[in-house]
């Protein structure tokens, strides 16, 4: 007897600066249609309860009318475990494209937890310090020639496929699930880069004019190895540590 299909996980859809009230519109009413409770607008650059994005979203106004706003894209994502941004770029990405299909089946994976998947502004999509805020990056195949997708649509094609991971339940195959734990949020993981930041500027490991670069390299690390909540812990203690040591001048146990 086959297992009974279950829902895909509470999601969130973040918007980042979306300028298009009709974009807006038929977003919410495609969380709607997908079950995606969950709308979060970061600096939206157009009126999210106007006229035009309600006309668009039809049903799904109340969508629009729950919808959360954030000042910043780190803001929208402090309490998500899992995050998949959308990038319709071919080069030049922090880290691997991925397709649809194991990008969100990696977004399903791991227990209840909150998870995000964020698409970028109309006109010039998801900066990488934006992308590095994301454990996987998912493109949507397109001609080459055109390959930009307005915001809309490519919501509706992403949020079939992760409605389908429902749909489709045991009776589908689905890639072998990680065996690396749940990824830790990424609030405590965005304070522990913090403080490792200012403790390597401190001892002279970074300097002010390359400590962007470099910090988005160990960022991107980081992402790929999507650390748990215990081992940022772990390197949180490590750093602080250090930094105690190195304010004292000697070592912990050691009189001066």
């Amino acid at each position: 007897m086959s297992a009974t299909p279950q829902p895909p996980p509470p999601l969130a859809v973040v918007l980042v600066e979306p300028a298009g009230p009709l974009n807006v519109g038929s977003v919410a009413r495609l969380c709607a249609n997908f079950g995606v409770a969950e709308l979060r607008l970061v600096a939206p650059r157009c009126d999210h309860l106007g006229e035009e994005a309600r006309r668009m979203a039809v049903h799904g106004a109340w969508v629009l009318d729950q919808a959360r706003l954030f000042p910043s894209l780190s803001a929208a994502l402090a309490d998500c475990h899992r995050v998949v941004a959308t990038s319709g770029r071919r080069a030049g990405e922090p880290l691997p494209l991925l397709a649809p299909e194991p990008a969100l089946h990696w977004l399903a994976e791991g227990p209840p937890s909150p998870r995000a998947l964020v698409f970028g502004r109309e006109d010039r999509g998801l900066s990488n310090d934006e992308l590095l805020q994301a454990g996987r990056l998912l493109t949507l195949g397109s001609g080459k020639a055109y390959s930009s997708l307005n915001l809309s649509h490519a919501a509706a094609l992403v949020l079939h496929s992760w409605h389908g991971l429902g749909a489709a339940g045991a009776s589908a195959p689905a890639p072998a699930p990680s065996l690396a734990p749940n990824p830790g949020d990424r609030r405590a993981l965005e304070s522990m880069l913090g403080d490792a930041e200012a403790l390597l500027l401190d001892v002279g490991f970074l300097y002010a004019h390359t400590a962007h670069a470099r910090m988005a390299k160990l960022r991107a690390l980081l992402q790929r190895a999507q650390i748990s909540a215990e081992e940022v812990a772990l390197v949180r203690g490590m750093v602080r540590q250090l930094r105690w040591a190195s304010q004292r001048g000697s070592k912990p146990g050691q009189t001066p």
